[in-house]
């Protein structure tokens, strides 16, 4: 059974995805691969993240068809403006071998330097892709690291509501305002980092259901995403850890033990905040 989402505009899209975001370094395209192998469809990658090439390479190779994947890629925060948004999106099809994409998102909501403008630099970017999307050249457009007052600079001055947000999210760290937020707007929330860090895979809590329910520390932290509602993007490099990844469609986390990963403290945060520099911890 093929589990999915349905973004606002209807288009579907895997429940699962696979986060490309240093998938193995230097191994990009055989981690791509495995991943296909193990069942993935929907591909996560970005400009940034320097694999475009590989993630396309990987698809073309792999013998399923292009039209039965779902790929995503996003514009980075140093390339922001109308302009500079449609010649990168064309770069990102050219890296990837293929004239359209599922799924364009702007990276973050600000440039590198935190004091500049962001507030016109974010609707010219948001313009670019709505262009592209009315061009049919992307399927559906989003945001990435959007908080409340990022999105209400877009609503208020551009048409098309964002369909997808894509945000950190793992218990220990829910963002709850944003996620709220953007699910009250009928916006579909991604998890990057959906399992944390190791600080969120020996949480005792975690383990201590994970025994519970006869499944990894990681299939719990995927389950509990998509039963809050959130598209979960795992990454491994291990094709094992990939498989289990996807098989977390056969059980259901209780009520009680979903709030109590809901109301843990916070732990396993990236040290990243789209309005800060980032936290080294």
């Amino acid at each position: 059974m093929r589990h999915t989402f349905t973004l606002a505009n209807g288009v579907e899209i895997p429940a699962v995805g696979f986060g490309t975001y240093k998938a193995a370094d230097d191994n990009d395209e055989a981690i791509i691969s495995e991943a296909i192998r193990q069942g993935y469809r929907h591909l996560d990658t970005a400009a940034f993240y320097f694999n475009e090439e590989a993630v396309g390479k990987a698809v073309r190779e792999s013998g399923v068809p292009r039209e039965e994947f779902f790929l995503t890629s996003k514009v980075w925060r140093d390339r922001l403006g109308y302009d500079s948004t449609l010649r990168e999106f064309e770069e990102s099809c050219k890296k990837l071998g293929t004239d359209y994409l599922d799924l364009y998102l702007i990276h973050w909501p600000r440039p590198d330097d935190l004091t500049a403008e962001w507030k016109d630099l974010d609707v010219e970017t948001w313009k670019a892709l709505e262009d592209l999307y009315k061009s049919k050249k992307v399927r559906a457009i989003g945001v990435s690291n959007f908080l409340p007052h990022h999105l209400n600079n877009l609503l208020e001055r551009t048409s098309i509501i964002p369909m997808v947000n894509q945000l950190e999210f793992h218990p220990g760290y829910m963002q709850k305002a944003a996620v709220d937020f953007s699910q009250r707007l009928g916006i579909q929330v991604e998890a990057w980092s959906p399992i944390g860090r190791a600080r969120v895979l020996q949480e005792p809590l975690l383990m201590e259901l994970a025994e519970k329910y006869q499944v990894s520390a990681a299939q719990l932290c995927i389950r509990f995403a998509l039963q809050c509602g959130v598209l979960p993007l795992p990454k491994s490099s291990s094709g094992e850890r990939m498989r289990q990844n996807l098989d977390v469609f056969g059980f259901n986390i209780e009520d009680d033990d979903m709030h109590q990963l809901m109301t843990l403290p916070q732990i396993g945060w990236s040290g990243e905040h789209p309005d800060r520099e980032r936290v080294a911890i």
